[in-house]
């Protein structure tokens, strides 16, 4: 998270998988408050996910945005990562949380109904993701995503990260759910698209549009 005090609403994590460039990653830090950043290692080889790792961990450490590497442990633990994401295996994700909640977050995706949902915070993981990497390919969220992150926000404590789409506008609609967290990834690197400016406008979209949580 970052030194300063976050604000008290919806925040933005960003996917940044190995295609999009380090600076491109940095150039996004620098636009205003961004909660985390999960790694996605896109299929690639490990030597090169490592190596894009470790670029992009040293610019988020220095911006003070939490580093979470999505699939491959032990990238996670050579870069020293703040966290790991289990995708759509309630007995990898069990195992993710005995093994490491400990010493880092281990957060949970891939649950496409409510029922999934369940099975995997049963697992009490530090949160869930509604969405698939490298899918928001739409302007808009998807409604699945956005159905099932306002009924996890408005049921479960564990917080929940909604996938938004390739549209910086779309932050809007997911804040509206009351999901603590908006992901964002085409919308912030796509092609044509300045990263730092599009981080800058949606936090100033979700202080205009979203709601704050009490307490």
């Amino acid at each position: 998270m970052n030194a300063n005090t976050p604000p008290n609403r919806c925040r933005i994590v960003l996917i940044a998988p190995p295609s999009v460039k380090p600076e491109a990653v940095a150039a996004a830090l620098s636009g205003g408050d961004v909660a985390s950043l999960i790694l996605p290692d896109e299929g690639v080889d490990a030597v090169s996910f490592q190596s894009f790792a470790e670029k992009v961990a040293a610019a988020a450490r220095a911006a003070g945005v939490a580093v979470v590497v999505a699939g491959d442990t032990r990238v996670a633990g050579r870069i020293h990562a703040d966290g790991i994401h289990v995708d759509g295996n309630k007995d990898a994700l069990a195992e993710a949380v005995e093994s490491y909640q400990d010493r880092m977050m281990v957060g949970a995706g891939g649950a496409k109904t409510r029922d999934d949902a369940l099975e995997l915070g049963e697992e009490r993981p530090d949160y869930i993701f509604f969405g698939r990497f490298g899918f928001d390919n739409k302007p808009e969220p998807h409604s699945r995503n956005l159905s099932l992150g306002q009924w996890w926000a408005e049921m479960i404590e564990i917080p929940c990260i909604v996938m938004a789409g390739s549209d910086i506008a779309s932050v809007a609609a997911v804040a509206a759910t009351g999901a603590e967290f908006v992901a964002l990834s085409s919308a912030v690197f796509g092609d044509g698209i300045d990263p730092g400016e599009a981080v800058a406008r949606a936090n100033a979209l979700l202080d205009e549009t979203a709601p704050h949580f009490e307490g």
